[in-house]
């Protein structure tokens, strides 16, 4: 019997959970215990199939994700969807891919779900960023290499103009950006521009957590070629000497004292360090 007691899921309630990024067994204990409870889920695009299958069999599922090139329900759409189910006292789960408040638009869903009446409640996930920098073995903070990360999101519907690279070159260590494949050459271009090295590595970490994860490492001047050539995937894009780190720990294992020559040389101070 399980000691943990969660919250009802009362109906015509929403509650807005984060899957995680992508690997089912990242779901958090609240998230799973809604799949069990839930009348009906709202998913995105990038939530799993074996996520789904969590869920028991007579849940409705209705689909409402958001991809690149591919067929959208619009937000408002979503808004007014989560509204009706609600109102005919169904618990609905708004599940979406990594975490509800990280670039997932959960906050418009929240404000308008609020403005009709709706209980709701949020429950985190696991953000791609976190996650799947994690799962690439890249530490997108690390002492002697990186103090601090900037999450950005590439496609903001107003174009990557919207974003302002340049001051973003000079604003963090690591950077890691979502939904950015399409305007990688405008990226790079504005990171250079604004002082980051053209020869500072990145990397591209496709479907990650997933058993597709794969992993690009590069550079940045060479990073638009190599965005061209990648297959379809939800891609995240890590810039900073961090990465470097990545590229090291995925290889075979070896003694900490056998370390690659072009690694940066805060690494090698840090391994002598114990403190």
């Amino acid at each position: 019997m399980s000691l943990l007691i969660h919250p009802d899921f009362v109906p015509g309630s929403v509650w807005l959970a984060g899957a995680g990024p992508g690997d089912p067994t990242l779901l958090t204990l609240a998230t799973h215990h809604a799949l069990g409870a839930a009348d009906v889920i709202v998913h995105d695009a990038l939530v799993s199939g074996e996520i789904l299958a969590l869920a028991p069999p007579g849940v409705g599922r209705i689909a409402a994700g958001k991809r690149g090139g591919c067929k959208q329900m619009p937000q408002l759409a979503i808004n007014a969807l989560l509204i009706d189910l609600a109102s005919r006292n169904l618990r609905v789960l708004r599940l979406k891919g990594g975490d509800p408040f990280v670039f997932g638009r959960g906050g418009e869903e929240c404000i308008a779900l609020a403005a009709a009446g709706i209980p709701l409640r949020v429950i985190p996930g696991i953000s791609a960023g976190i996650g799947g920098t994690a799962s690439a073995l890249i530490p997108i903070t690390h002492r002697g290499l990186a103090r601090s990360v900037t999450f950005v999101a590439g496609e903001t519907g107003l174009g990557a103009e919207a974003v302002d690279y340049a001051a973003l070159a000079r604003s963090a260590d690591t950077l890691v950006l979502y939904m950015a494949r399409g305007k990688m050459g405008v990226i790079a271009d504005a990171l250079i521009s604004g002082g980051r090295s053209p020869t500072e590595p990145l990397a591209f970490v496709l479907d990650a957590t997933t058993p597709k994860e794969q992993v690009v490492h590069t550079t940045l001047v060479n990073a638009p070629l190599i965005a061209a050539d990648l297959p379809p995937a939800a891609t995240l894009i890590v810039i900073g000497e961090v990465v470097s780190l990545g590229a090291m720990l995925s290889r075979e294992s070896r003694p900490l004292d056998d370390v690659p020559p072009d690694l940066p040389s805060p690494f090698l101070q840090i391994q002598g360090s114990q403190r």
